[in-house]
């Protein structure tokens, strides 16, 4: 009798020609040795290719670093946030206590920061246009100045006249309010983001005196140029020389339907002559200044006494 040999089969061929990867079992351990141990869970079975890098399980953790609060500091002081570093433990309180989104938890910071910036700036945007005191509309004394129309300073302080170049003359006695007036609108204005500037008259001069002697004239127009709303305060008697009255004259010239100015006086236009001088001269320039021009001639009490006697 011929004996048949037991062959074992080999495993299928994939059609590509390759074996199909090695699996390993993992079953969970059983616990023989202890009779009272309660009876193993269903195994876990992790099928994957041999070589192939482990799957992470639930005790896998990813270490993160948290800011430490000197950390924070440091980088909003760094990155200039002054408001959000003064602010940033109110605001931790805030959103622990009332659980904000993480949106709108930065939109308070990044608004609070904002506007802080904004201030400042408003601030140093004051600072370089020189305003004396801060006049504004909403400060200026009304029931104490019969002589001046509101609706009339209202409307002006829309701005309108600066898109149109044009110019604002306020004539009046001392102390009535044209100083105050002309500041409350050039506040109006950097607060809109003109570039202005209040100086007085005397020194308007004086500094063109000194461009004289280092020959800078012509720097001093063009950076005089550069100002949307240029305030010349207390236009009056002023001893000048004709070289003065000259640049003057020449500044006057180039703003001339490009930039507005606004000129505060006690004289009015006929006793121009006199400080000025030259005749011609003065009738050309108050022909380019009164041609687009609002004049307001303010002839109520002095708000200095009304002060002094409140």
């Amino acid at each position: 009798m011929t004996q048949k040999t037991a062959r074992s089969k080999s495993p299928p061929q994939d059609p590509s020609g390759t074996s199909p990867p090695e699996i390993e079992t993992t079953s969970s351990p059983s616990h023989p040795s202890n009779p009272d141990a309660s009876p193993p869970g269903p195994t876990t079975t992790t099928n994957r290719p041999r070589g192939s890098p482990p799957t992470p399980t639930s005790s896998t953790s990813t270490s993160t670093t948290n800011p430490t609060s000197d950390d924070l500091d440091q980088l909003l002081k760094g990155l200039k946030l002054s408001r959000i570093r003064t602010i940033l433990g109110r605001e931790l309180a805030h959103a622990e206590a009332q659980g904000p989104s993480y949106s709108d938890f930065l939109a308070r910071l990044l608004r609070e920061e904002y506007q802080c910036q904004q201030m400042r700036y408003m601030e140093y945007r004051i600072d370089r246009a020189g305003l004396p005191e801060r006049w504004s509309l909403e400060t200026y004394p009304w029931e104490l100045q019969p002589g001046v129309r509101k609706a009339v300073i209202v409307q002006l302080a829309s701005l309108d006249f600066l898109a149109r170049a044009e110019n604002l003359v306020f004539i009046g006695p001392t102390g009535v309010g044209k100083t105050g007036l002309a500041s409350a609108l050039l506040l109006r204005a950097l607060q809109a983001g003109h570039r202005g500037l209040f100086i007085k008259a005397q020194e308007l001069f004086d500094e063109m005196y000194r461009s004289l002697a280092d020959h800078s004239s012509r720097k001093l127009i063009d950076r005089l140029m550069k100002i949307d709303l240029l305030v010349i305060d207390e236009m009056g008697y002023l001893n000048l020389r004709p070289e003065q009255s000259n640049i003057f004259f020449k500044l006057m010239e180039e703003r001339y339907g490009k930039r507005s100015t606004v000129v505060t006086t006690n004289l009015d236009y006929d006793d121009w002559y006199d400080f000025l001088g030259h005749k011609e001269m003065v009738g050309a320039l108050l022909d380019r200044l009164r041609h687009r021009c609002t004049t307001i001639r303010i002839t109520g009490p002095s708000l200095r006494r009304s002060t002094d006697t409140a």
